[in-house]
């Protein structure tokens, strides 16, 4: 996997809008945010677009902005503006080998899970799931969030997760595990399950979040999962974010059903990790070599370039 150059100070921004749009108002505060943050920026020009009102315009026209945002050699790093839906539609208008040619930092969560599965699987890139512009750093771009954002994208040989204040990292199962960091929205996973661009899992920590869903919802993603062998044979298991995910019983939550989905197995599950969609929003490096250790309660990604 090919961890990008180093975000520098003044570099130039692509914002791109792979999933859902934003009005033209919001559009220009995301651009005033940036540039107080001493960067330039370039965007693309769906980004207030509209195809069924849930998507950011026709999925060739969002599939060309990646390219273009990728094949640019003045953009340093795209930033996806917000996630939403309709990512996956944009699939077979991205050219792979732009991409591969052309690494550099690409960042967002949610529904851009699809495109981090995409870009790590087939291009071996590392990803980051972290805060986008207009879901997180334009109104609520606290101190933990904006410090990770910052010390994932310039690390140099080593990236530590840090547990926000009052937000402890939790142990279900201890152990120690190692692998490449793969996954994101537990929702779009699994839609990727039966597809050329199914979640690929083997020998590698799994991560995973999701909002808004009921506990038998996230049962249900999590043994499709299982009952289609990605389980078998991971790592270790991060448990990030569940906001406004309800449970019928206390302590019946995604902890116990993951337990219960990994039976026996020997692997590391920690819980509690703050990244996904509530604040702070820390950033993970998908695709980098991540080291979860329960005994010291650490979980780390080297930073290879």
């Amino acid at each position: 996997m090919r961890y990008p150059e180093k975000l520098r100070a003044g570099a130039v921004i692509g914002l791109v809008s792979p999933s859902s749009p934003i009005s033209e108002e919001r559009q220009e505060e995301c651009c005033k945010v940036m540039t107080s943050l001493g960067f330039r920026v370039k965007k693309a020009d769906n980004i207030s677009a509209s195809k069924g009102g849930y998507m950011a315009g026709e999925e060739k026209l969002r599939g060309e902005w990646i390219n273009r945002m990728f094949a640019d050699p003045e953009v340093e790093a795209i930033f996806c503006i917000r996630g939403g839906d309709g990512a996956n539609r944009i699939i077979p208008y991205i050219d792979l080998d732009v991409v591969r040619n052309n690494p550099k930092i690409f960042q967002g969560y949610s529904d851009i899970t699809s495109l981090h599965l995409l870009f790590g699987q087939e291009c071996d890139l590392v990803t980051f799931h972290g805060p986008m512009i207009s879901s997180n750093v334009v109104d609520k771009f606290d101190e933990e969030t904006k410090q990770a954002f910052f010390e994932s994208l310039t690390a140099e040989d080593e990236y530590t997760y840090f547990a926000p204040k009052g937000m402890p990292i939790g142990v279900a199962r201890e152990g120690y595990g190692e692998g490449e960091m793969t996954g994101g929205n537990l929702t779009v996973l699994c839609a990727s399950v039966g597809t050329p661009y199914e979640i690929d899992t083997k020998g590698k920590i799994l991560f995973i979040e999701e909002i808004g869903e009921h506990i038998g919802n996230l049962d249900r993603h999590v043994y499709q999962l299982k009952n289609a062998g990605l389980l078998d044979e991971v790592k270790g298991i991060v448990l990030g974010q569940f906001a406004r995910c309800d449970v019928d019983e206390e302590g019946f939550d995604m902890t116990r059903v993951i337990l219960d989905a990994i039976g026996d197995m020997d692997i590391p599950v920690m819980y509690n990790i703050q990244s996904g969609h509530d604040f702070p929003m820390i950033t993970l490096p998908m695709g980098a070599v991540c080291q979860m250790d329960t005994e010291t309660k650490t979980i780390k990604f080297k930073v290879e370039r």
